[in-house]
């Protein structure tokens, strides 16, 4: 990890910090019309908490995604991925993910989606430590399929590339 700011620490000081959802977002790329054209869109995360522990191993994060946030800018596919053909946003309202195991370059959890839970594993790329708070990029791809969501084969990308920017603030 890289340290930037006004400390000279590589990791966050240890205790709980809160995710800024105004400091935080996930944007994904994925494609449609038989792989074809690219899609891009974004998620709100609704919030969180991140808990730094010594060894860092044993720290753990939460972190709750807002399901009906999908937007791409295009009115008619958001309303659509949101609709129950898709992550049916009002059975559905949150997309969670849980640590089980957290080092320096990766992330490794469940993510829950559609009301199925499945391992997944974020890649650290960046993390930028302060005093009293810390950012961190990270990456992953997630199958939809694995999470129930099968309309539109062909049509409709089956993989997400996410690239989630969190920035966690001392609770």
């Amino acid at each position: 990890m890289d340290a930037k700011g006004d400390t000279n620490t590589t990791t966050p000081r240890l205790g709980r910090y809160a995710i800024d959802p105004a400091g935080s977002s996930i944007t994904f790329t994925t494609r449609h019309l038989f792989g074809l054209l690219p899609v891009r869109g974004t998620f709100a995360i609704r919030g969180g908490t991140v808990d730094v522990a010594e060894p860092l191993a044993e720290s753990r994060l939460r972190v709750e995604i807002d399901s009906a946030s999908f937007s791409t800018g295009n009115r008619r596919r958001d309303g659509e991925v949101r609709s129950a053909k898709f992550l049916d946003t009002g059975r559905h309202p949150l997309i969670t993910f849980v640590s089980e195991r957290v080092d320096a370059t990766q992330v490794s959890g469940t993510l829950t989606a559609c009301g199925i839970a499945r391992p997944a594993s974020l890649s650290v790329v960046r993390a930028e430590v302060r005093a009293d708070s810390f950012t961190v990029r990270a990456t992953t791809r997630v199958d939809r399929t694995e999470f129930g969501v099968t309309a539109s084969r062909g049509m409709a990308g089956r993989r997400l590339d996410l690239t989630l920017e969190v920035t966690c603030v001392r609770a």
